[in-house]
Parts: structure tokens; sequence; C-alpha cells
């Protein structure tokens, strides 16, 4: 098999899916920004090799990466970067050399539109929000007058966080036509709810593999627009609730073959037309891993290699990893440059380091999302993630 990897030096722990594909006697191939020489020695020793091109958002260069490989190794198998930014990208490739392992250009589009998300949740018997998108100002004010205040607008295809705007009376409102961004933005009803997401390695039936539940508190986009502490957790086990709906939303929207990372709204109290408390309502559809340090979260939550699930998927199509009883939650907390806290890192290695799975300080252009020093943590109990936030978090 012929695997072509677009960026796997970016995260710096994606060369873990690589080093997963290698194990399985994939050929894998890489190509991304960074010489060669200032790749890291792991993602090295996981590549057959390594094509540099001065920047991946142009796509001649690119392409032209890709047919050199055809010509060297035969007829690429599958091309995957894994990366939200590159997905458009990486089904146009897939388009221009034939790949028929992952999704088209067309198929991406409609999954990365969060107004052509709508129908597909419909159809999977899932909730959402009602939803807009931004045309006109008398539009929108009608839209508000049925719904009420506050709204939430957000790019109709974004990346992470950026671009989100809560609007709170009708002065945002015009606030925010009179400036309206030339991308195409969608407006919704805002919902007082817990951010949970989904996340699950698909054959090529649609039928998970592997599943996980993760807790986020607050929301990514508060913790952007207030530049707070970052605290999430990846679950011991997974909601029936949470897996039945995420599970009907993969079917309806045809995924396979995927890992896949849903966001999903829990209530916290009655909503008409969307359910009661613990009632899960659909957010968004991310067609690709979780970003940032997740996957190793989940790992340690699940003692598991959700890399090597994803491979064996790849190969195979199948799971050949068992599964542990040996789970817990896996707590990521961060800390922002800047900002003076009660307790030191000392203190918090002093008290939580015979638990520590993993602690670093944050890659600057990840830093807006997950905050400068992390910290990550396996406790057996929602108690022990309580007291480990508060003490991180605790601020002067």
């Amino acid at each position: 098999m012929n695997f072509v990897f677009i960026s796997p030096q970016f995260p710096d722990t994606y060369w873990q899916w690589c080093a997963a594909l290698k194990r399985n006697g994939a050929n894998v191939l890489g190509i991304g920004d960074t010489p060669y020489d200032n790749i890291s020695d792991e993602l090295k020793g996981a590549l057959t090799e390594y094509y540099w091109v001065s920047s991946l958002e142009d796509y001649d260069q690119v392409f032209r990466a890709v047919a050199f490989f055809s010509w060297k190794y035969g007829k690429i198998d599958w091309l995957e970067s894994q990366n939200e930014y590159w997905l458009s990208q990486d089904a146009r490739l897939r388009d221009d050399f034939h790949i028929t392992t992952g999704p088209s250009s067309a198929q991406m589009a409609q999954w990365q539109s969060k107004a052509e998300m709508k129908p597909l949740y419909a159809a999977a018997g899932v909730p959402t929000a009602r939803q807009i998108r931004a045309t006109t100002l008398r539009a929108a004010q009608a839209f508000a007058k049925k719904v009420g205040y506050p709204l939430f607008t957000k790019p109709e295809k974004g990346v992470g966080a950026g671009g989100v705007k809560k609007i709170e009376d009708a002065a945002d409102l015009k606030a925010f036509f009179a400036d309206l961004p030339s991308e195409p933005y969608v407006i919704e009803e805002y919902i007082t709810a817990e951010l949970c997401s989904y996340e699950a390695i698909l054959d090529s039936k649609g039928d998970p593999l592997f599943e996980n539940q993760s807790e986020f508190q607050p929301s990514i986009a508060e913790v952007v627009e207030k530049e707070l502490d970052v605290a999430y957790h990846a679950c011991p086990d997974v909601d029936p609730k949470l897996a039945e709906r995420g599970r009907a939303t993969a079917k309806a929207f045809g995924i396979t073959c995927r890992f896949v990372h849903m966001e999903f709204f829990r209530l916290t109290d009655e909503r008409p037309g969307l359910g009661g408390p613990g009632d899960y309502v659909g957010l968004e559809v991310n067609v690709r891993a979780p970003g940032g340090f997740t996957p190793d979260l989940i790992n340690y939550a699940h003692s598991s290699d959700v890399y090597q699930i994803w491979a064996d998927m790849v190969c195979f199509d199948e799971r050949r990893t068992p599964e542990s009883d040996d789970t817990y939650f896996c707590c990521y907390v961060a800390r922002r440059d800047g900002k003076e806290y009660v307790h030191s890192h000392e203190e918090v290695m002093e008290r939580f380091g015979d638990k520590m799975a993993l602690q670093r300080r944050v890659p600057d252009v990840l830093s807006d999302d997950l905050g400068n020093i992390m910290y990550v943590v396996r406790l057996k109990t929602e108690e022990e993630r309580l007291e480990f936030e508060n003490y991180v978090m605790e601020r002067r």
C-alpha cells in the first residue's frame, strides 16, 4: 500500500500516524513544508520518503510531489492529512489522482459546510440549533425575532474557533453586518449547554471500531474569545445516548473509513424542539481525527493506541488492538503566559507528578486554542478530576 501523508510533521505528534502505518507494512510517503533536516528522527524513521515543498498552500507544488511519488512507487492508494486545514486540498488531490479511499471534493464540501450539515443531521434524527446563512441584516433581524437573543455567528466553513462571535443584542447584530466578513457565515440560535464530543474510528461500513467521549469546560470558542485557561478531558467510557447519536450521524452523513470528531451540546435544561436535560444536540461534524494532543489523551484514557487502531482500519478494515479495562479520566489543563497562579509549576508537579502522563509547552501556533503550558494527568474519579482542574487553574 502506498500512503501519502500530507504535513506529517505538524503537529509534532503526527509522526505516530505514519509509524503505525509503517508497522502494518504500508509504504508511507510524506509531503511537508518543513525542511527534511528539521523534522523529527521519529518521523524520519516512519517514512519511506519525504518530499519538501516551500508551501503546502501552493497546490501545484503539492500536486507535483504526489505525481513524483506516483511515478516512483506506483498508484497511490491513500492520501490523508488528518488536519482540518488541508481537508479540501486532500480531497482535490484524491480527485486528480483517482484515489477512491477517501471523500471527493464534492463530498468534503458538504461535510465541511455548517449549513449543509443540517439536513444530514435531520436524516439522522439528531436535533440541531436553528440556523440561517448570514445574507442580509433584515433576514437576520427576522431570525432573531423568531429565536431570540443571544445569537452565535461563525464561518460556514471554519477551522477551530476562528471567526466565531456571540451576538448579544440588536446593536451587536447591526455591527456584525456593518462589517460583514467576505467569506460565508451562518447565524444560529445560542444554546447554553455543556460541550461534548464523540470520537470514532469507522470501518468501510461506517461502523465504529473504537469510540471515545470528550468533555470541554469552557468551550474552545470561549477560551479564544476571553483568553481563558483550557480544561477538557477524555472520559473512561461513552454515554450510550451519545454513542447512539454519533453512530446515527455517521450513517446519515455516509462517513466510512475515517477517524471522526463530532461535537455535541448536552442540554442542562428543557429546550423546546431540542430535548431535555442530558439530551444531545448536534453541533458539527469534523471528518478527521481530533486535533492537538487529543489523540494522546484518548490513548491515556483507554490504555489504548488510536494511531494503531486507525492504521489497522486503513490496512485491514478491522481492529487488531485489544480493548483494555484499565480506563481513566484523562485531563488536559493549560495555563496562559503572563497570568499569576496561586500554585507554582513546582507545586503542581509535586502534587500530581505521579499521575502526570504528559507535561510540556504548547507550540505557539496552537496556543490560542490550547494555552501555553499544558498538564495531562490520568485520574480514576470525577472528584479527582475537578480537584486537579481547580488546583492548576486557580489564579491570584
